[in-house]
């Protein structure tokens, strides 16, 4: 169990093992997974925020009933490119999950991070343009920002498997 990189993070999981996407907020923890195959992220719910122990035995729990094996956390970058607080306590969230694999059984996480810029305002705008109503958004926007945030992964992930095949013309890349 570690922190790694995306290129990494794949080749450290069990075949067709899932990958779990992780907002972290301060009340809440926004979540979502993919299929065996890394293609489409799904927002599957939340966790709200209550003792640090219980919340990670609630994602243990998600992970379990998921066969999830890696975790895609959302790093809260600034604009500018620096971390500030919110990066340092989402770090610190990781670092506390990866001090407790009891909690996880034979299934301990790996664990990636991936900036998570603006995927609440994107999630958001997306919504209002689906016309959800204020209180519908405030009840899925964790779980879709979630799902915001592992899709970009899973997309950044296929795109440098696709590179690195050496027949592969980044030209054909355009195309899509």
């Amino acid at each position: 169990m570690s922190i790694r990189n995306l290129e990494e993070l794949k080749a450290a999981l069990p075949r067709h093992a899932r990958l779990m996407g992780l907002d972290i907020g301060e009340k809440t923890i926004g979540l979502s997974v993919c299929d065996p195959g890394f293609t489409v992220a799904s927002p599957i719910g939340t966790i709200k925020r209550t003792k640090f122990t219980q919340d990670v035995q609630e994602l243990a729990r998600a992970m379990k009933d998921r066969d999830v094996r890696g975790l895609i956390i959302g790093l809260p970058v600034n604009m500018d490119g620096t971390e500030g607080p919110r990066c340092q306590s989402v770090r610190e969230f990781a670092r506390q999950v990866l001090m407790r694999p009891q909690m996880f059984g034979n299934m301990e996480p790996e664990i990636a991070f991936w900036d998570e810029r603006l995927s609440t305002s994107a999630v958001e705008r997306m919504m209002i343009e689906w016309d959800m109503t204020r209180k519908r958004r405030d009840e899925v926007v964790d779980k879709m920002a979630a799902a915001y945030i592992l899709q970009g992964a899973l997309d950044y992930i296929k795109r440098a498997e696709q590179a690195a095949e050496p027949d592969h013309d980044p030209l054909d890349d355009l195309e899509d």
